[in-house]
């Protein structure tokens, strides 16, 4: 192996995460995650460890699919991802007490209007001086959907990503297309703050949308974040491979999560004209380290007895969108429901130590595997034969990093910052130390991942022709945009 990967914390803002349940572990502080204490000192132990980014999750409803709608019971009493925090109110305050740590964050296309939360975007970016990067959803609970869109059901997947795509123009105009990137003048001599002739409305007039603009925030330092994007289905497919610069991507198999990770870079290739090598995936996983391989499995089977089922199998319901709960709880699921029940359950092959690689699928022990880890593969072992089970990893599928979630927090993370990083980086996996600028300046997110110097979108990605630039009139830029079609109105514009 010869890369150096990327090294995310994923987190969220709520207890337990991809555990549900092991908030009631002696050792776990993850239910603190409402006090602004728990959270200085995870970043400052991140940025301890060389992490390239914190990203959080988040979600805008209870996971209320199992033996529902509307059953809430579970996830309450659980502590299953709920209650939780909104994720971007923490983040000046995360960045003021960090200097290279990144930050990714989650925010919903059916949250807010595109031109409110364009200026909530601006002002982090501004205020962390680039740190910042947006994780594009779409929402996928119709609990969201009850409470956002007026109590109406949550539109189809195919529906909601074609309202994601001109979601995503709107921003994007905004912040590349309504200020040249000089606009903001701030000269005494000719009393000019911002240049009138250097903002332009954006006049966007959409299916879903109609924003005359003009963007009530001045150019950020990335001029527009960094884009993520999480889908597995083949809408998300698309929308990543031609949008997003970062991908997560949660598989049980390294095989399985590299013809994924193909696939999507076949389709930016041949349908968007973008190299392939321009988009980075990350995938999900939980470490369990070990002075010891004994001790890592005490620690394992340590941490299930703290799990709890009915929260797990709240969780497994809102993520799949099957309830769970109209099986018995002894009934092997692999001939039982839907092809999608089915299909989930083919490609279950998350095992634990000591457990039979061929055990009974049933819905208790599908819920029993997912209160360690949830849905994402977990690693465990020496701080050696998990380095060794990444590198595997990367060889295999040719993944480019990993979203390391906890199991306790923080000491999950303390285990990777001092049992597995060291030897990842004696091994050259990863970077020694964050990447210095000639002039001192923070390293911006674009350039935490791809490198120093990279500090907009790739030529090839739809945004780069929105860019306003500082030698162009208002004029000569709007003409440029009619005639290379940039300022685009067709929500599925390809490049080739």
């Amino acid at each position: 192996m010869t890369k150096q990967i990327v090294v995310n914390a994923f987190a969220m803002g709520c207890s337990g995460l991809q555990s549900p349940g092991l908030w009631k572990h002696p050792k776990d502080q993850s239910s603190n995650f409402d006090t602004l204490e728990y959270w200085v000192d995870l970043v400052k132990l991140l940025e301890k460890g060389k992490f390239n980014a914190l990203f959080l999750a988040d979600v805008l409803s209870p996971y209320d699919v199992y033996d529902g709608p509307g059953n809430f019971e579970p996830v309450a009493k659980s502590g299953a991802q709920f209650p939780v925090i909104e994720p971007s109110a923490i983040i000046s305050l995360l960045a003021s007490v960090t200097k290279n740590l990144s930050f990714g964050i989650t925010f919903s296309t059916i949250s807010e209007a595109p031109y409110h939360f364009t200026r909530r975007l601006a002002t982090l970016d501004h205020l962390t001086k680039g740190r910042v990067g947006w994780n594009i959803v779409t929402s996928y609970l119709d609990s969201s959907a009850r409470n956002l869109l007026n109590n109406e059901n949550l539109p189809l997947r195919t529906e909601r990503y074609e309202r994601a795509e001109e979601y995503l123009q709107v921003v994007s105009k905004l912040l590349l297309s309504s200020w040249r990137d000089d606009a903001v003048e701030k000269n005494p001599k000719t009393g000019i703050y911002s240049n009138p002739e250097k903002i332009r409305k954006i006049n966007h007039k959409g299916k879903w949308f109609k924003v005359p603009g003009p963007s009530i925030t001045h150019p950020t330092p990335q001029r527009l974040p960094v884009l993520l994007q999480a889908g597995a289905s083949s809408e998300g497919k698309d929308f990543a491979a031609r949008n997003a610069e970062v991908i997560f991507l949660t598989n049980f198999t390294p095989e399985t999560l590299g013809l994924n990770i193909q696939d999507i870079k076949t389709i930016a290739k041949e349908k968007y004209g973008r190299n392939p090598e321009d988009l980075k995936f990350l995938t999900l996983v939980t470490v369990i380290i070990g002075d010891t391989h004994e001790e890592a499995e005490l620690k394992f089977q340590d941490y299930k007895k703290y799990g709890d089922l009915e929260g797990a199998q709240a969780l497994f319901s809102g993520w799949t969108g099957i309830n769970i709960g109209q099986f018995e709880p002894h009934e092997e699921l692999k001939d039982v429901g839907s092809n999608a029940i089915r299909g989930i359950v083919s490609n279950w092959t998350k095992v634990g130590p000591g457990e039979d690689p061929n055990f009974k699928k049933t819905r208790e022990s599908v819920a029993k595997q997912i209160t360690v880890g949830g849905l994402g593969p977990v690693f465990y072992g020496t701080g050696e034969e998990v380095a060794d089970t990444i590198a595997r990893w990367v060889d295999i599928s040719d993944v480019d990093g990993f979203n390391f979630t906890y199991a306790v927090s923080p000491g999950s993370f303390e285990d990777i910052v001092y049992k597995l990083l060291p030897i990842l980086r004696e091994r050259g996996i990863v970077w020694d130390d964050y990447p210095q600028k000639p002039n001192g300046e923070t390293l911006t997110f674009r350039e935490n991942i791809f490198g120093v110097g990279e500090d907009f979108v790739k030529k090839e990605h739809f945004a780069y022709d929105l860019r306003w630039r500082s030698n162009e009139s208002k004029q000569e830029f709007e003409e440029r945009q009619t005639s290379d079609g940039s300022d685009f109105e067709s929500n599925k514009r390809q490049k080739v």
